[in-house]
């Protein structure tokens, strides 16, 4: 058999799984343990398929709508995106037994928007339209109280209301340099635009674009190993392509790789969305071991220690 020919792999660290996705993961785990299946997931947990399907089979069921949940009394989860207040107030009226699994730092950005509109300000978002994560984060305040901006084209023309006071805040799965542009518009354009007490964009978000950053001069082409409806896994590919990257891919399972995109690259980098568990990346290198010899790398640039809580009424002892 001819020698496999050497690939040097340079793995991304921080990848993969955010405290946030981690949690809520859990929050649906621990649910299915005390309270027995169905229980109820309202949107896609975490974007990322692979997931879904394995708390699928463990009797969780995904559903779009409240109206597609049945009063039997069996648990119904949020996403970690967050929800517009009209969910649990939904659910409130129903009498449904409820568990929010909205990551934190999401949970920061919407108190944030609670904040700036008891002071009378009117809000700018910066985000992407139909992102469930702008669309909970719009719906905390009433129609007409947030001015969505998507990029610096929007921020250039963009028209808020005359005479009042204006502030940003942001979804936290964006470009670091692309919001950080957009950012710079606003402020020029309206210098006493309030800003975040601290940055909306979220550490997972930061450290995993620093990461691919670092890799991305150094190698042929980079992987990134998310789903396409992950805004975070979706601005990997696009930091990675600025970076000085021949060639940046999005795959979301080791069989999605077509070695033929890896035919003559002698170095590589991988990392993976926040929403990707580490079993898809070993399912990348395994199949990238079928036509050669890995070397591997890690390059870490931050240490990521951070664990959220879940939810009080898990995290209560389970009764007997």
């Amino acid at each position: 058999m001819a020698e496999k020919p050497p690939l040097h792999v340079f793995l991304a660290g921080p990848r993969g799984f955010c405290a946030g996705v981690d949690r809520a993961i859990k929050i649906v785990e621990e649910a299915l343990k005390r309270y027995g299946a169905p229980v109820y997931v309202r949107h896609e947990i975490v974007h990322n398929r692979f997931v879904v399907e394995a708390l699928e089979r463990q009797g969780a069921v995904f559903v779009e709508e409240l109206t597609e949940i049945p009063n039997d009394g069996q648990p119904v989860v949020f996403s970690a995106h967050g929800v517009p207040k009209s969910i649990p107030a939904e659910a409130e009226r129903r009498e449904m037994f409820f568990l929010d699994a909205t990551c934190p730092l999401v949970s920061k950005v919407h108190r944030e928007a609670e904040h700036h509109f008891s002071r009378e300000r009117h809000l700018i978002l910066i985000g992407h339209a139909r992102h469930p994560e702008v669309i909970g984060t719009m719906g905390q305040l009433p129609p007409g109280a947030v001015t969505l901006v998507e990029d610096e084209e929007q921020a250039r023309t963009v028209e808020p209301p005359a005479g009042r006071p204006l502030a940003f805040i942001t979804q936290t799965t964006l470009s670091v340099d692309d919001t950080a542009e957009i950012v710079n518009i606003l402020q020029s354009r309206f210098p006493h635009i309030a800003a975040p007490a601290k940055e909306d964009i979220c550490y997972a978000t930061t450290n995993r674009q620093a990461a691919v950053k670092e890799i991305a001069p150094k190698v042929d082409m980079m992987i990134v190993v998310g789903a396409p409806n992950s805004s975070n896994s979706v601005r990997l590919v696009e930091v990675a392509g600025r970076a000085s990257t021949a060639k940046a891919v999005m795959v979301q399972r080791g069989r999605d790789l077509d070695l033929a995109t890896v035919e003559g690259v002698r170095r590589i980098g991988i990392t993976a969305g926040a929403s990707a568990p580490e079993v898809l990346v070993e399912e990348v290198l395994t199949r990238l071991r079928e036509r050669y010899t890995l070397e591997i790398e890690e390059i870490v640039v931050a240490e990521e220690k951070i664990i959220f809580k879940l939810p009080a009424a898990l995290a209560a002892p389970a009764p007997a």
